[in-house]
């Protein structure tokens, strides 16, 4: 699926010099050319000799190695659920690379169970990110999708509510002529209620039905984007009717975050559904692993000799992982007041990319594998009991300031937040691991709302070199990998200026993602195709969640109820609280972003 994808804007008086790559240019030169069913008037573009001998190899290689496109269906009657296939190829067919990578990436024929399917993630992210992967012909004829509510709703009001939708999301990608009439007949809903039997009744008829179309297998990806509250009785009640077990074909559960709200409940929750399912079946999603960037990290590291050598201790002074978020709560004040910043981004966006970032290679690029790694990292960071909290976390919310010339309110003034609520909106914390590579390297992590910009970055900071034989001093190297927006990657070092004399200046390396001339697919489209592909390489397992609850425990036992007296204790549109600052220390400082 391709993604829009806006260039960065360059830098104003920062006085860093760019290096653009010159791939994108390149790829346009040697990219095969479309049909000429593309061109205007019918007339054929010149191709190269070099350009159709390549490309007449990847087709030779496609015929011997076919394994098939699936594509979107034609409208097909309810009582059959036949789907035929269209006769165009996908939206990924402008780019036959990316096409040729992306066929045996086609699961097998499912139905995809959306619990909740007419909340705020389905509509905004869930319905976008399936309609793309359709739109592709990467989930095949015999797919669809099986909306499921308490809300009262016929099928065709659901039809239309995901249309419209689709039409309003700017998750949505460009819609093809006639795409939303085929979407439209793979939709179906049924409602009630989830502690009863009958809705999941109702379910596993869906599944009935859908076996024609599926080629005699029931396989189904059941997504619960509903509240946490919810996770145990629906993953219990699928069980109750055997909707979990794997005799007609696979059964696989996605569920949200937050998992659990503390260790125990995360724990307790973690026990009820392995009553019923077992832990290969679970995929505990967090859209921040979907994103390219955060997979690029991987590849950079481990498949580039010039980093690996440098990355611990010897080299690098400390690693700076900022998400920063410039809007506030966005009328979800019932949810926020009882999560805060801690419970909402700390314990599982940050500290998912901590542990990509601080795990040593694995044994092979496979979900167990960097899975094991990522668990044996998070066990080495060095325990926060309660009272160790003041020195290595700081805590803030957000008062009235002035947001892109607009005054907004503090979080207390927001709509259906309490007079006096102690809920942090913002967390700094200093780790530090306690291993052979890491030891004396600490990792910064923070996240707030109402900062001046949205941007979540992960930077390795170097240390500086030991001789200082230049004159004005010089700034420590740095390796960022931007994860939103602009996802790329820049290294940031120091060169001769030019002149006469040696003066030194901070130049950067930048290589963003549309230098590939391909658009980035939504988070979510990556990590629902693995999960029905039954890869689990980018979901956090059992373990590893457990793990990061023990981590922030401490600091939740020291701020749970506890009254900040200092709040508001920063402005909207700046970095955070002072104290933020006192934390990393008085040689460093945080990056402004």
């Amino acid at each position: 699926m391709t993604r829009k994808s806006t260039p960065g804007a360059a830098k104003k008086g920062t006085g860093e010099k760019k290096v653009t790559p010159s791939a994108k240019a390149t790829a346009q030169k040697t990219a095969a050319p479309r049909s000429t069913a593309a061109t205007p008037a019918g007339r054929a573009i010149p191709k190269p000799a070099t350009t159709r001998a390549v490309k007449a190899a990847v087709e030779q290689k496609d015929t011997a190695q076919d394994v098939g496109v699936a594509q979107p269906a034609e409208p097909a009657q309810r009582k059959s659920r036949k789907r035929v296939p269209a006769a165009v190829p996908g939206g990924d067919g402008h780019n036959p690379f990316r096409t040729h990578m992306r066929r045996n990436r086609a699961p097998e024929p499912a139905t995809l169970v959306i619990f909740g399917a007419t909340g705020d993630l389905a509509r905004r992210k869930l319905l976008p990110a399936v309609f793309g992967l359709w739109q592709d012909g990467l989930l095949g004829s015999a797919f669809n999708i099986v909306g499921v509510g308490r809300q009262e709703m016929t099928d065709e009001q659901f039809k239309d509510y995901a249309l419209a939708a689709l039409k309003e999301s700017k998750e949505t990608d460009a819609i093809q002529p006639g795409s939303l009439e085929k979407f439209r007949e793979l939709l179906y809903y049924e409602f009630g209620d989830f502690a009863g039997d009958e809705v999941y009744n109702l379910v596993g008829k869906e599944l009935d039905r859908a076996e024609e179309a599926h080629g005699g297998r029931k396989n189904a990806l059941f997504y619960l984007s509903t509240p946490p509250s919810l996770f145990e009785p629906i993953s219990s009640g699928l069980g109750r009717l055997g909707l979990q077990g794997e005799s007609e074909g696979w059964r696989r559960l996605v569920i949200e975050k937050p998992f659990g709200r503390d260790l125990d409940s995360a724990r307790e929750l973690n026990d009820a559904i392995h009553k019923v399912w077992d832990e290969s079946q679970v995929y505990r999603i967090d859209h921040y692993l979907g994103k390219e960037t955060v997979q690029n990290l991987m590849a950079i590291r481990f498949g580039n000799a010039i980093f690996e050598p440098l990355w611990n201790r010897g080299y690098v002074d400390h690693v700076q992982i900022t998400a920063s978020e410039d809007l506030g709560l966005e009328g979800r004040a019932g949810y926020y007041e009882e999560a805060g910043v801690v419970r909402d981004m700390l314990q599982n966006h940050l500290m998912q990319l901590f542990a990509l970032t601080a795990m040593e290679a694995p044994a092979a690029f496979d979900a167990d594998a960097i899975r094991d790694e990522k668990v044996k990292v998070l066990r080495a960071v060095k325990e926060i009991p309660k009272g160790r909290v003041k020195s290595v976390a700081v805590r803030g919310q957000y008062g009235a300031g002035t947001m892109d010339g607009e005054k907004v309110p503090g979080y207390r003034q927001e709509p259906n937040v309490k007079a006096n609520s102690p809920t942090p909106t913002y967390v700094a914390v200093k780790l530090e691991v306690d291993n052979w590579r890491w030891q004396g390297v600490p990792f910064f992590l923070r996240t707030g709302k109402r900062l001046p910009k949205k941007v979540t970055e992960i930077a390795v900071v170097f240390k500086r070199p030991p001789l200082g034989i230049f004159p004005g001093g010089l700034e420590r190297n740095v390796l960022a990998f931007r994860i939103q927006p602009d996802e790329g990657v820049n290294l940031k070092f120091s060169s001769k200026m030019p002149g006469q004399e040696m003066v030194l200046r901070e130049v950067v390396m930048d290589f963003r993602y549309d230098a590939f001339g391909a658009q980035l697919e939504s988070p979510y489209s990556r990590l629902l195709l693995d999960a029905m592909l039954g890869d689990a390489t980018l979901f956090p397992r059992e373990d590893e969640v457990d793990h990061a609850w023990q981590i922030v425990s401490g600091i939740l036992a020291a701020w749970d109820g506890v009254s900040a007296p200092e709040f508001p204790n920063y402005t909207s549109g700046t970095w955070g609280p002072a104290a933020a600052d006192e934390l990393i220390g008085p040689d460093r400082r945080w990056r402004r972003l």
